[in-house]
């Protein structure tokens, strides 16, 4: 099965929106929403069926048994997270808490143990149709982002045994649920937009891609509303023999369709004939390799 990731540098560029019109244009019977911070994907697509919803298990918490601390003090000094509040009783604050451990091994009582801690929802659509989606949602302050994106990936490889092809709507950014997100792709699709944050965060995730040995390609969003940064774009992809598939351009009618909880694949318009080609390149090198 290949896998196809769509990313951008930052927030905002028409990311899921692309992704969303891919999934529809290639049929891709598996597909993910890896964004676990604030997953989206599923607004826009029509998925029936049951959810298979489980518990993730992130790194583990402090807890401390008051009936056993004699409130020394020694885990109050060493927590560089600030996670142990100090009152009439000793706690934990669990949002503040990175499970590393350390106040339960310097602990002379054994008054501290690490629990087992649900660090967000794992889940998993089949739809007897369209396949597979999988997504998940991170609890709010929790920061095992990066492993969750694993987990998403795995469960959407293990559930579709049968497809060709794997569409993957990525995070923002290049943090670590970007990492987790490009490891074991086949192609990553970077969407940019014509400014210079725009450029400038399109450098960022080139370099990040290139780094982790990735194939690439560029394209545009909004690129008619500032024509000359698009072909600073275009001419720096081809400085660094990175595949330029193609320009949408900006499109009053894409708010309406998306607000139908439509792709752009669905209705005729300009930004959806645009997206069609940009596709048809992108199939077409990954087809080459």
């Amino acid at each position: 099965m290949k896998q196809l990731l769509i990313l951008s540098g930052k927030g905002g560029t028409g990311k899921t929106t692309l992704a969303s019109a891919i999934i529809r244009l290639s049929e891709a019977k598996a597909c993910a929403d890896c964004d676990v911070d604030a997953p989206n994907l599923h607004l826009v697509m029509d998925y029936k069926g049951e959810t298979e919803r489980k518990d993730y298990y992130g790194l583990p918490k402090a807890f401390i048994d008051a009936g056993l601390c004699t409130h020394c003090g020694s885990c109050l000094e060493i927590c560089r997270f600030e996670a142990v509040i100090s009152g009439k009783k000793m706690h934990i604050d669990p949002r503040a808490c990175e499970g590393c451990g350390l106040c339960e091994r310097i602990c002379p009582v054994g008054a501290i143990e690490m629990h087992p801690s649900v660090a967000g929802e794992l889940r998993l659509l089949s739809d007897p149709e369209k396949g597979i989606f999988s997504t998940a949602q991170l609890k709010m302050g929790n920061g095992t982002t990066g492993l969750l994106v694993t987990e998403v990936k795995k469960q959407m490889i293990k559930a579709s045994d049968n497809a060709s092809l794997a569409v993957i709507d990525g995070s923002p950014g290049i943090g670590c649920p970007v990492i987790a997100s490009i490891t074991g792709v086949d192609m990553i699709l970077i969407v940019t937009e014509p400014s210079l944050s725009g450029i400038s965060d399109m450098d960022r995730i080139l370099d990040t891609a290139r780094r982790l040995g990735s194939d690439i390609t560029v394209c545009v969003n909004k690129a008619d509303t500032n024509q000359k940064m698009t072909e600073q774009i275009r001419d720096r992809c081809l400085q660094m023999d990175v595949p330029y598939t193609g320009e949408i351009p900006f499109d009053p009618e894409a708010v309406r369709i998306v607000n139908k909880g439509l792709t752009l694949a669905d209705e005729k318009c300009p930004a959806g004939d645009a997206i069609r080609s940009v596709f048809e390149n992108v199939m077409n090198i990954m087809n080459r390799r």
